[in-house]
């Protein structure tokens, strides 16, 4: 049975979800396009602050009424594994919808993306009852406790590039702590978190306690970053956005925020990394894969001189065999770009690069005729000095920059960055020289012998220094909706 389907025959949600139903609100109207061939696939409105109050005044009313905060744990965890339940149901459509609206190919939406978010709401689930205190010492005739309590009503804005997973590391963790959750979706891709807020009201989490709204950064986000009943915001995107929701943030009642933000993450290549060809296969999926539309896509390879040529000729190898095409179509390989603007992104800062210095080693190009959507060819450049635009910035598309070195210490040298520091991988036979590299690196995920993460929940994700603080996944994604409360209680 093929994956491929017609755009054309697939329901697309209207409107904002707020309170448990889709909302129409006025604003200004926002076109989204497929970016496989930039047709029409339906309009949302700028919900701005009008949007924001309105589901604001939902969350309120659902924590009172549902006490979702102080029922019994399993009672919450009951309802978010009926959720999972549903999204896996609807892995097809949730597929579909999102291969369609977004970068993401239908052969990955489904089994991959659609699966993986219910297995996130399942894996927060788990913890409604594993949330807890703990009993400090004290002197004689005193009790002291620390428990964790959830915010109330938490705000979350997520981008373009893994839509569902995404704002599953959002609002599973965030719903399973305790709190309603209001979610920003991007512009570009809104239509499958709308989905996911349906399918949450079909599962029984109370109205209002998942709100989706749609808009614009500047309007809406900043409407729900500035809200004062919003007591936490966590957001995905760009570094350069990241500092304003920071900074707006402190401005509007010293709210915490999670960020995590660009990357420019190398893929540190020893002699001793084994067969050259499956390698190669790693490096060049590392770049490759979504079109390199990934905050931790190994845009940097950084391989040992001794085995260079022949790695690069192998990664070039691969980027010949590509099929773009639509998303839809299970025969491509290689994804759109979300949009002519990022497109424009891309291709400005390769020419920028190159007038600075770099030399193109494939690549370099927009890819033409591909049913009028958004394509960049799968791009190496050399020469990449560290005062050189393609070095200090994030192509966020399928770029590749790469360097060599004669010795572990050079490489390790070369694999820093002066901005980012979200992720990193190393490849290497050697444990000893694998774990040496882990350590050295100041990035917030480093991967050995594999670059990206795989199925696994248990491990947080998030990043160092420009790209960003605080944690999604495994314990620390639960904890970053919970507030902490000292209790000491006296009775001598």
């Amino acid at each position: 049975m093929t994956l491929s389907f017609d755009p054309a025959t697939i329901a697309v949600p209207r409107g904002h979800h707020i309170g448990g139903q889709y909302v129409e609100l006025p604003g200004a109207e926002i076109e989204v396009l497929r970016p496989s061939d930039l047709q029409p696939m339906g309009v949302i409105t700028d919900g701005g602050e009008a949007a924001v109050q309105q589901a604001v005044d939902a969350a309120k009313k659902a924590l009172a009424q549902s006490r979702w905060a102080k029922i019994a744990p399993r009672d919450r965890a009951a309802a978010l594994m009926r959720l999972a339940a549903l999204i896996e149901e609807n892995a097809t459509y949730l597929g579909q919808l999102e291969a369609m609206g977004s970068s993401r190919l239908i052969s990955m939406t489904i089994a991959r993306d659609a699966v993986r978010t219910a297995g996130v709401v399942r894996y927060y689930a788990e913890f409604c009852d594993k949330i807890e205190g703990t009993v400090t010492s004290t002197e004689a005739n005193a009790l002291s406790i620390v428990k964790h309590e959830p915010y109330g009503i938490v705000g979350a804005i997520v981008p373009w590039n893994f839509p569902m997973i995404t704002a599953a590391w959002k609002f599973a963790p965030a719903l399973a702590a305790g709190n309603a959750v209001l979610m920003k979706t991007s512009e570009l891709t809104p239509h499958s978190l709308l989905a996911l807020a349906e399918l949450a009201a079909k599962a029984g989490i109370p109205a209002g306690l998942f709100n989706v709204v749609n808009g614009y950064g500047h309007t809406t986000g900043a409407a729900i970053v500035r809200h004062p009943d919003i007591l936490k915001i966590s957001f995905t995107g760009s570094t350069q956005t990241g500092v304003a929701i920071m900074t707006l943030a402190a401005q509007s009642g010293i709210k915490p925020v999670t960020l995590e933000l660009g990357g420019k993450s190398p893929q540190l290549v020893l002699a001793d990394a084994g067969d050259i060809d499956v390698v190669a296969g790693r490096v060049a999926a590392a770049f490759m894969d979504n079109a390199g539309q990934v905050c931790t896509a190994g845009s940097r390879l950084i391989v040992e001189d001794k085995i260079a040529d022949q790695l690069v000729e192998r990664v070039i190898a691969r980027t010949k065999v590509i099929k773009a095409g639509p998303t839809w179509d299970e025969a491509t390989t290689f994804a759109p770009i979300i949009s002519r603007k990022q497109l424009e992104h891309i291709d400005t800062m390769v020419r920028a690069s190159i007038g600075e210095g770099a030399s193109v080693v494939t690549g370099g190009t927009v890819l033409e005729g591909r049913n009028e959507g958004s394509f960049y060819a799968p791009t190496i450049l050399e020469n990449v000095s560290d005062d050189n635009i393609g070095f200090k910035e994030e192509f966020f598309g399928p770029v590749l920059t790469v360097r060599t070195f004669a010795d572990l210490e050079e490489g390790l040298a070369q694999a820093a960055h002066p901005v980012y520091g979200l992720a990193a991988s190393v490849h290497t036979t050697d444990l000893k020289k694998a774990l040496k590299a882990a350590d050295s690196i100041e990035a917030g995920m480093v991967w050995i012998n594999q670059h990206g993460r795989g199925p696994e929940f248990t491990y947080p994700a998030g990043g160092y220094k420009g790209s960003g603080f605080g944690k999604d996944m495994g314990r620390a994604g639960i904890e970053a909706f919970l507030r902490q409360k000292a209790i000491w209680a006296n009775y001598a």
